[in-house]
């Protein structure tokens, strides 16, 4: 998996090459708050990330909720670009 943004692109944006290179996280993300696991444990074990960094609960939160909307809202729009090959880069 490749590294992770600060912040996720924007819910209700279009879907992008790092949204692809991100399933499998958005995945895991969303099953461990389905199991409620705490955002500190998520974003350390998931994303390699420092919770005690002050930034670290706004990137988890961000990529949770892109997850969220990539299977939501954005699921029409997923599945045509990943299912085309192709992506807008970001």
């Amino acid at each position: 998996m490749s590294e992770v943004m600060d912040v996720a692109p924007g819910v209700g944006t279009s879907v992008t090459d790092y949204d692809r290179r991100h399933l499998a996280l958005y995945a895991a993300l969303l099953d461990a708050d389905a199991a409620q696991t705490c955002w500190r444990e998520a974003a350390a074990t998931l994303m390699h990330l420092d919770p005690s960094n002050e930034k670290a609960e706004v990137c988890w939160k961000s990529h949770l909720e892109r997850a969220r909307w990539i299977v939501g809202d954005g699921l029409a729009d997923a599945v045509a670009m990943f299912g085309s090959g192709s992506a807008s880069s970001a």
